[in-house]
This record gives C-alpha cells, sequence and structure tokens, in this order.
C-alpha cells in the first residue's frame, strides 16, 4: 500500500469511528527546529560546557546515557550532573568540531519525536588529532512552544588519533 493510500485510509478509519480525522504521519526526517536542538547540545559539547543551555533540555525527565561515569544521567538534577560531568570529561580536548550525518529512523507523536543521528568529532586531545564517529539517539519534546531534548544516548562507533 502506498504511503498517500496509508495516510487517507487513517483518516477515513478516525471519521468512521467518531474521532475525526487523524492526524498524517509526520514527514520521514526531524525538521529544522528539532535538528536545531541536536545541535545546540553539540555547541555545548564543543564550547568545553561554557554554552548557554537555556531551552535546549526538556525542564523534566531528562534522561542522558553518555561514555564517561556515571554513565546514566536521570533526575531532577540530571542535567546539573550531566553539565558538570560533560565539562570535567572534555578537559584537555581543544578545537572540538562535530558534522551530523542524515538523521536515521525518525518518528513522531504528537509533542514527541525520536531519531537517531549519525555523529563524526574530530579534535585534538595530548597533542593530537582524533575523529570520533558515533551515533546519537534523541528523544525531543515540545515544551514551551519549541522542540527540547528529553533523552539522548550516545554510542561511540569508531576511534582514531594521529
Amino acid at each position: 500500500m502506498s504511503e498517500t493510500a496509508l495516510q487517507w485510509l487513517q483518516v477515513l478509519t478516525g471519521v468512521v469511528v467518531g474521532l475525526g480525522p487523524l492526524p498524517a504521519p509526520a514527514a520521514g526526517r526531524p525538521d529544522p527546529a528539532m535538528m536545531a536542538s541536536a545541535s545546540r547540545v553539540a555547541a555545548f559539547i564543543e564550547s568545553g560546557g561554557t554554552a548557554p543551555l537555556e531551552g535546549v533540555l526538556a525542564d523534566r525527565d531528562v534522561a542522558i546515557i553518555e561514555n564517561f561515569a556515571p554513565y546514566l544521567f536521570v533526575g531532577p538534577d540530571a542535567v546539573a550532573r550531566w553539565s558538570e560531568g560533560m565539562r570535567a570529561h572534555l578537559v584537555g580536548i581543544s578545537s572540538l568540531r562535530h558534522a551530523f550525518g542524515a538523521a536515521f529512523d525518525f518518528s513522531r507523536a504528537g509533542d514527541e519525536a525520536y531519531f537517531s543521528l549519525p555523529t563524526t568529532w574530530r579534535g585534538v586531545v595530548r597533542g593530537k588529532t582524533f575523529t570520533e564517529t558515533g551515533g546519537w539517539s534523541f528523544v525531543l519534546v515540545k515544551q514551551a512552544g519549541g522542540w527540547r531534548v528529553r533523552a539522548y544516548g550516545w554510542s561511540v562507533t569508531g576511534l582514531s588519533a594521529k
């Protein structure tokens, strides 16, 4: 069945059962506002933890998985503990820059969205250049009129140093 036919079937099903038209499925990739949230998290990391985070992370229920202890940041102080841990993790790293690949596995349900984002980090540590590849899985929530990061998980898939 084509995507258009599936969308019409969803609309008709909603009308027949008295719910009214159901919302059409979201497009196949995050919109620019969603990507801006991921970019602002990356900008915080690139800055060594000095770039502002206001309006970037959700105001509650934040969960972050990282590759530094304690690895899982949850609870009411998750953002503060993650920010502090990230700053410590970045000590000694300079010239840090990221590049995103095309987003995969995008889905949206109302005011929540999910996508995975291939990412390459380049920088200098202890006088050596490095390249780290990995992926981020993001869960966004619409709050205060914008998309905010409710959760992310980072996974390293490759690392090289010269």
